[in-house]
């Protein structure tokens, strides 16, 4: 696969629905070309103590950050007919189809692969985990800024760009 966009949420909450923060790189010939990076206003409003320990986001970050719509309309035309890839599809493939959902917008049947799906098939037990760090050090990439969603994006992208 050469042509992608690498895709990372990460969420105020425990609903899926509560994105805060959206990273993007858009891959084009096995190059990476665009990289998009948002904080969002989630919804529902409010942060769990554990999802910030996570992601070092509060509500204070996000106050004035704009919803998850207004955000959309910007990615919109930087992943068009490109498939979608993400380390752990379900969650972020979860967190988009619940954005879609809260926001009444019509979710368009994006095309999702999975980095972990592909790590687990291909190396196996060769490595002590499949954590995206993990595989992204194995496939070259030193992860430093761990659930940073665009550092964790670009990191997918170049897991892909070596599994996919």
């Amino acid at each position: 696969m050469k042509d992608f966009a690498a895709i990372d949420f990460e969420t105020a909450n425990e609903n899926l629905s509560s994105v805060c923060s959206v990273g993007v790189v858009i891959v084009r010939d096995g190059v990476i070309v665009d990289r998009y990076y948002s904080l969002i206003q989630p919804e529902p409003n409010y942060y769990n103590y554990g999802n910030s320990r996570v992601h070092g986001l509060t509500r204070e970050d996000t106050e004035m950050a704009r919803v998850f719509s207004m955000v959309w309309r910007e990615i919109e035309p930087l992943i068009e007919g490109l498939p979608l890839v993400a380390h752990n599809k379900n969650f972020d493939e979860s967190c988009l189809r619940a954005a879609f959902r809260t926001y009444c917008l019509d979710y368009p049947d994006y095309e999702f692969h999975c980095t972990l799906t592909a790590s687990r098939r291909q190396l196996g037990k060769s490595l002590i985990n499949h954590q995206l760090h993990t595989v992204s050090a194995h496939c070259g990439y030193f992860l430093e800024n761990h659930h940073n969603a665009l550092a964790d994006a670009e990191a997918c992208a170049v897991i892909a760009l070596k599994l996919l």
